[in-house]
């Protein structure tokens, strides 16, 4: 019974969260198919851990930090690299909202600038603005799940957003253009 329990819980949480989790892993590696096989190792990592979560921090945060950490060991598996995005695959990425039909090309560009810096960004920082800007997540949700204190996290969504600046201008993105 308890195994059956597990199985609909994860089910309802696949559910619910699963494309949510797909888009952040994404926005993290910049690669499709990587992102597809982390989300699906986080919930088979969510499924191995089910007895162990308590509920002391949402499902939804809960399963970002185990997203967050499948991706960082992905990382470390393998040897450093870059990955290229074009301005299209950015777009898709990032695109949230629908734009006026005159608003697309300048939308499109400055989202393509936007996800060319963050893959520069370290590792904490891209992390901090995903979460807290592009996810919308509180001070403290994004505390929970990179495991930080809440003073760590407004100290480097500071620093992040200020470098995230200087990288898009590096990149040539113009605001004012």
């Amino acid at each position: 019974m308890e195994g059956e329990w597990s199985i609909r819980k994860l089910d309802d949480w696949y559910e619910r969260y699963s494309d949510e989790v797909f888009r952040y892993v994404l926005m993290m590696t910049g690669d499709p198919e990587m992102a597809k096989d982390l989300t699906h190792d986080t919930y088979i990592k969510a499924y191995q851990a089910l007895d162990r979560y308590k509920g002391e921090t949402s499902e939804r945060n809960w399963l970002y930090r185990i997203a967050r950490n499948a991706t960082i060991d992905e990382f470390r598996k393998r040897k450093p690299f870059r990955f290229v995005v074009d301005s299209f695959a950015a777009t898709a990425v990032l695109s949230t909202t629908e734009y006026l039909p005159e608003q697309v090309a300048q939308q499109g560009e400055y989202e393509a600038y936007l996800y060319r810096a963050l893959q520069q960004l370290k590792r904490s920082y891209r992390e901090v603005i995903i979460l807290r800007k592009i996810k919308d997540l509180t001070v403290r949700e994004t505390a929970e799940i990179l495991g930080w204190s809440e003073g760590k996290v407004k100290t480097t969504l500071h620093r992040a957003l200020e470098a995230l600046k200087k990288q898009m201008l590096k990149e040539g993105y113009n605001h004012d253009a």
